[in-house]
C-alpha cells in the first residue's frame, strides 16, 4: 500500500507512526510514546543515495540509505502522540528533506509486537528520478563513497557503523550492510 503524504493541514489528528530504517533507528530526534521492531514489505534498505549534506558534499559525496523498490525492510516503528504529530512532521521534513531526495509517503508496516498489528507509517522512500539517486553500486564503490564522505552530521563511516549496530541490537542482520561494515572495521585495523 502506497500513498503520498498529504499536506500537514490534511493529516489526520490521530497518533503518527514513523518507520525508521537508517539513522532514525539510532537517533530518532523526536519524542515518541513507544517503539516496536517492524517490517515494511515492498521496499528494501539500500545505500542508494549520494549524500551532499549530512554525510558528504556535492564535491565529495557520501552515501546514505534509502528505501528502494522491491523486497522488504526490517526497522523500527515509532508511535508519536497526536499532540506531537505536527512538530514531528516538521522536524522530519527539515532533517530528511534538505535536498528533496526522498518521497514522503505513508506505508503499511507490520509491528513485531504481541498483536502483530499492521499500521500506516510515515516513511522516506528514495526518489529514483533525483540527481542524488545512486542506484545499485558495487561494494567497492560503496566503500569508496563511505570512506570519503563527511558532512554536517559527521563522517559517513560512523553513520554506516551506527546503523549496523542498531540493526544488530534489534536482533537481525542486513547482509550487504554488514559486509560493508566489516570492510570499514578492517580499515580501522589497517590504520592503527
Amino acid at each position: 500500500m502506497s500513498a503520498e503524504i498529504p499536506p500537514k493541514t490534511e493529516l489526520s489528528k490521530d497518533d503518527l507512526w514513523v518507520f525508521g530504517y537508517g539513522s532514525l533507528m539510532w537517533r530518532p530526534g523526536f519524542d515518541f510514546v513507544e517503539q516496536f521492531p517492524a517490517r515494511l514489505i515492498g521496499e528494501h534498505r539500500a545505500l542508494c543515495v549520494y549524500s551532499f549534506d549530512h554525510r558528504g558534499t556535492p564535491e565529495k559525496p557520501g552515501l546514505v540509505l534509502g528505501l528502494d523498490r522491491g523486497g522488504a525492510c526490517r526497522g523500527i516503528a515509532f508511535r508519536v502522540a497526536a499532540r506531537r504529530r505536527d512538530d514531528t512532521v516538521d522536524y522530519l521534513r527539515s532533517r530528511e528533506q534538505t535536498t528533496n531526495v526522498y518521497r514522503e509517503v505513508m506505508r503499511s508496516v507490520w509491528l513485531e509486537n504481541d498483536a502483530r498489528q499492521r499500521v500506516s507509517a510515515l516513511a522516506y522512500v528514495v526518489d529514483r528520478g533525483h540527481v542524488q539517486y545512486a542506484g545499485r553500486l558495487s561494494l567497492a564503490d560503496q566503500l569508496r563513497y563511505v570512506r570519503q564522505g563527511h558532512g554536517r552530521s559527521g563522517n559517513n563511516r560512523d553513520y554506516v557503523l551506527s546503523t549496523v549496530k542498531s540493526i544488530e541490537t534489534q536482533g537481525f542482520r542486513d547482509a550487504p550492510l554488514h559486509h560493508l561494515a566489516m570492510m570499514l572495521h578492517d580499515d580501522t585495523s589497517l590504520h592503527r
